[in-house]
């Protein structure tokens, strides 16, 4: 390329330039250095304003700052960041407390299946009723008349049955 082609080149890439700036809208001509800079203040004092009150809306939720009324920024984004942690363990503990109680209902699920199973063969076997068994009201007493030691031995822990060996 000889350098009058770099010249052309070069203009117009300025004239395209030189057009996009015409197609960005001005600011009219009838505003001032002064107005710009207030309307450039009111703008930037709209912004702190609206990030303070988020940070006052952040103290208020969260529950180690309940009632402060004064906390520094950091110390607002420090005791966040815990309460979101704390929130983030306690999540965490519930999902694997909901994980054991499917297990559990799984298991008693399969429990409930062996024990029909082993009523339909007794009552196939020959049996015509299925036992039921009695009920003793004279080991109930009123709570009036119990005391805690008492209705602590009428509670009794369910009997925990393996079922591994029908996996």
């Amino acid at each position: 390329m000889s350098d009058d082609d770099q010249d052309i080149d070069i203009e117009s890439d300025e004239e395209d330039e030189d057009s996009d700036y015409q197609q960005l809208p001005e600011y009219p001509q009838s505003y001032t250095q002064a107005e710009k800079r207030a309307h450039h203040n009111a703008l930037e004092r709209k912004r702190r304003d609206h990030i303070k009150d988020s940070f006052s809306n952040l103290r208020d939720t969260v529950v180690a700052l309940k009632g402060e009324k004064v906390a520094s920024r950091v110390q607002i984004l420090k005791r966040a960041a815990e309460y979101i942690d704390e929130a983030r363990d306690k999540a965490m503990k519930q999902e694997e407390n909901i994980d054991k109680l499917r297990r559990q209902n799984y298991i008693l699920a399969l429990e409930l299946q062996i024990l029909e199973k082993a009523v339909m063969t007794h009552i196939a076997a020959g049996c015509c009723s299925v036992p039921i068994p009695e009920f003793d009201d004279s080991s109930y007493e009123s709570e009036s008349e119990s005391s805690d030691s008492e209705s602590e031995d009428i509670v009794q822990p369910t009997k925990k049955i393996k079922i591994e060996q029908y996996y």
